[in-house]
């Protein structure tokens, strides 16, 4: 035992005197890549609890995340139509209010939700003296919250408009998404003086290619029919932490869809019992 403790301590005095790698770094996608189902769902989930919008706009969102979850390929009108629609509920509301609201969301809705494999990978980078970003399509907001709690560099994200501390319910600029990824990333390594060659790209949707092809190493994580064809054509890595994806998928598809909806719909009639 006594053997098994020191060599422990070894191991951690080796990491913590790890040189940090000043010129490679990691990009993480957030939604179905770091975190099961879409971000900004969960976060819209939380915010509906706190009657910040109706039940039928919940259940919009509802199908959208139980399509994206299951059938795991982005629809581009989904996911604008989602964040649009989620940065409008916030009009009116302090960033401070949701800073403080995400922290909350975090821990009931998303803590759970981060594959421990994904986790795994971003450790395995901050252990080799990387940075690790996250780069996402959700609000920066809440990729700030996941990069904060779960140790990582920093994020990058959706920008919501906000005059004097207050949201207009507007975005800033586009959506970060598709090629809008890579040229974040792409001013980030400028910034930084990263060498994209050195660095690494995680992501499970073929939307993400651009950023996906601009580093030296990418891998597809949960990858839709897609990604997974174009990574295996080109020898990247593959990592799959999902179950039971390939068993009678559509009849579980529908299945899925309707207790999706359906539990969208208890809830949106308990916040009503709570109002009369």
């Amino acid at each position: 035992m006594a053997g098994e403790a020191a060599a422990a301590a070894a191991d951690v005095e080796t990491a913590l005197n790890m040189p940090s790698d000043l010129t490679a770094a990691a990009f993480f996608d957030v939604d179905n890549t770091l975190m099961q189902g879409a971000s900004i769902f969960h976060f819209a989930r939380g915010l509906h609890r706190r009657d910040f919008f109706t039940t039928r706009e919940i259940v919009g969102a509802a199908w959208k995340q139980t399509y994206f979850r299951l059938v795991g390929v982005e629809d581009p009108e989904h996911v604008a139509e989602a964040r649009n629609s989620a940065l409008s509920f916030i009009a009116g509301h302090t960033v401070t209010e949701l800073e403080e609201i995400g922290e909350e969301i975090f821990d009931e809705g998303m803590a759970h939700r981060i594959w421990p494999g994904t986790r795994a990978l971003a450790q395995m980078h901050l252990d080799q003296g990387q940075r690790v970003w996250l780069v996402t399509a959700a609000p920066i907001e809440i990729a700030s919250i996941i990069a904060r709690r779960l140790g990582l560099t920093g994020a990058m994200g959706t920008v919501a408009e906000h005059e004097d501390g207050v949201y207009t319910g507007r975005l800033v600029g586009d959506l970060l998404h598709g090629p809008a990824k890579s040229e974040a990333v792409k001013a980030l390594a400028l910034r930084e003086n990263l060498d994209l060659g050195r660095c690494s790209a995680y992501s499970d949707s073929f939307n993400d290619l651009p950023m996906l092809s601009m580093v030296g190493d990418a891998c597809a994580i949960n990858p839709d029919a897609r990604l997974r064809a174009y990574a295996k054509a080109q020898g990247w890595r593959i990592r799959d932490y999902r179950t039971g994806r390939r068993a009678a998928r559509a009849g579980f598809f529908v299945a899925a869809a309707a207790g999706g909806v359906s539990g969208a719909l208890a809830a949106g009639a308990a916040v009503r019992s709570r109002r009369h």
